[in-house]
């Protein structure tokens, strides 16, 4: 399996990881399928996601997509971080073997759920704003079962 260089770079040194204490919306992911699960935490100001960080155990790819869309994100209004794609996140690592196709979406879905998770904090419906399932998956039409 080829890696790109941004993948390595991601797995060898991810950014934001860890929890956050502070945290106001926190979403947690899985797949049966591999065993990867992310969790996310989230601290939402005024509308943008001030912080971010995320745990992650799985493979090189699921904690190089997991470090991508907490820089993705960082700083980005919520309208903003709920149009995150896994294609965006493929893209923005420089592609993914076919095979870790699934990690991508598990970080759109691990962002989706710490937002959905804020805003049920909120008193918020999430639903108005999140679709929890995610979008599938943009790069093979799969959704979850991809890869």
């Amino acid at each position: 399996m080829i890696y790109s260089e941004k993948v390595m770079e991601h797995f060898a040194n991810p950014s934001n990881v860890g929890e956050l204490p502070d945290a106001n919306g926190i979403g947690e992911v899985g797949n049966a399928k591999c065993g990867d699960i992310m969790k996310m935490y989230i601290r939402v100001e005024s509308g943008v996601i001030a912080d971010v960080k995320f745990k992650t155990f799985g493979c090189g790819a699921a904690i190089a997509t997991s470090s991508i869309a907490t820089e993705i994100i960082k700083g980005q209004p919520l309208e903003k971080a709920l149009a995150l794609t896994n294609k965006a996140v493929v893209e923005a690592l420089g592609g993914l073997p076919p095979a870790k196709l699934h990690c991508s979406v598990l970080a759109e879905q691990a962002v989706r759920a710490a937002i959905a998770d804020y805003y049920r904090r909120q008193g918020v419906d999430p639903a108005l704003f999140v679709d929890a399932n995610g979008g599938g998956c943009e790069c093979c039409g799969e959704g979850e079962n991809c890869g």
